[in-house]
């Protein structure tokens, strides 16, 4: 057991040829590539992570001017504030109410009752 644990920490099965050496180092550089790929990858998720966090913050500032922009465009659509910018350059509102015109359609005449 003891020669099996400081054969490890000398690493002698790295260059030991009965216990095929190659075959080993292919091992370590495949654990070493693959943890390269696991750390950029991690890396990439992070960066997105980010990203979506960034993005949010931007969409609820958004909502919230739209919000505003709303609240104040209704402001200035209610018949008060109308009147009020109205009486400034001059123009009163009418005292009467306004009337409903109702045009009727004619109906259109076919063919067979031109020729009549």
């Amino acid at each position: 057991m003891k020669n099996g644990v400081y054969s490890i920490l000398k690493a002698r099965f790295l260059i030991n040829e009965e216990a095929n050496a190659a075959k080993n180092w292919r091992f370590i550089v495949f654990l070493i590539l693959l943890a390269i790929f696991m750390i950029a990858n991690n890396n990439n998720v992070d960066q997105k992570v980010f990203k979506i966090i960034e993005l949010t913050g931007e969409v609820k500032e958004l909502r919230s001017e739209f919000v505003d922009r709303r609240s104040e465009l209704m402001k200035l659509k209610m018949e008060s504030t109308v009147t009020l910018k109205m009486i400034e350059k001059g123009i009163k509102p009418a005292s009467t109410p306004p009337i409903k015109i109702i045009v009727k359609k004619e109906e259109e005449k076919g063919f067979l009752k031109n020729l009549w």
